[in-house]
């Protein structure tokens, strides 16, 4: 998946996984709605199963799975993590999505470290670093949830200013309050000058988890 700016609104432009090859994407002319990834890809098969096993309809949210020929057979010498990684032979992606009226999909993230549990809510990630990447003075973000003995997780957000920006994580604050649900604007903010990430370009959350974790 990679998010991308234009015009003002971040957007993501496709999905897939290296198990799997191109699963959906946005269309090269028409609509491209702001989170939401499009249609799914020639020869691909796409449901949303909830954590009970059975198939989500339209509005709700579950993961995730996929069939299709450019599905991988198998991880190399790991039967165990192989068998884990289907059931009924669909490939279990381990991404939460909301799928919408038009049969579109808004990828909330990765169940292990995007979705965030604070307070008995869930928190999608994805989203609130979309609207953070919303303000100009934004290059670019990360949100994570940090351990809380209170809440479970905290909402937290590290983030990169533009060359020649600040960002005033009060102002940013303010302006998260008036898009976002109260238990969904982050009450930790960390200015920094870039992301921790691997050899491959992937922001290392686990990392940016631990920004917080060295301060207490």
């Amino acid at each position: 998946s990679r998010w991308f700016k234009i015009s003002g609104h971040t957007l993501l432009e496709r999905y897939g996984m290296t198990e799997t090859g191109m699963i959906r994407s946005n269309p090269l002319r028409g609509e491209r709605k702001p989170g939401f990834v499009g249609k799914p890809m020639p020869g691909v098969s796409v449901r949303v199963f909830n954590s009970a096993g059975e198939t989500v309809r339209e509005g709700g949210e579950g993961e995730i799975r996929v069939k299709g020929g450019g599905v991988f057979l198998e991880y190399w010498n790991d039967s165990g993590a192989t068998a884990r990684a289907f059931s009924d032979s669909w490939f279990k992606t381990g991404d939460i999505v909301r799928a919408d009226g038009d049969g579109d999909f808004q990828i909330l993230g990765r169940e292990s470290v995007d979705i965030i549990k604070s307070g008995g809510y869930k928190v999608s990630a994805l989203e609130v670093e979309r609207e953070i990447l919303e303000s100009p003075a934004v290059a670019h973000c990360a949100v994570v949830g940090v351990t809380d003995e209170v809440w479970g997780q905290r909402v937290a957000a590290a983030v990169v200013p533009e060359p020649g920006r600040t960002v005033d994580p009060d102002a940013l604050k303010h302006r998260l309050r008036e898009r976002l649900a109260s238990y969904k604007v982050p009450s930790l903010f960390k200015v920094v000058d870039a992301l921790p990430k691997n050899a491959l370009g992937k922001v290392l959350k686990p990392e940016i988890s631990r920004i917080w974790e060295r301060t207490r």
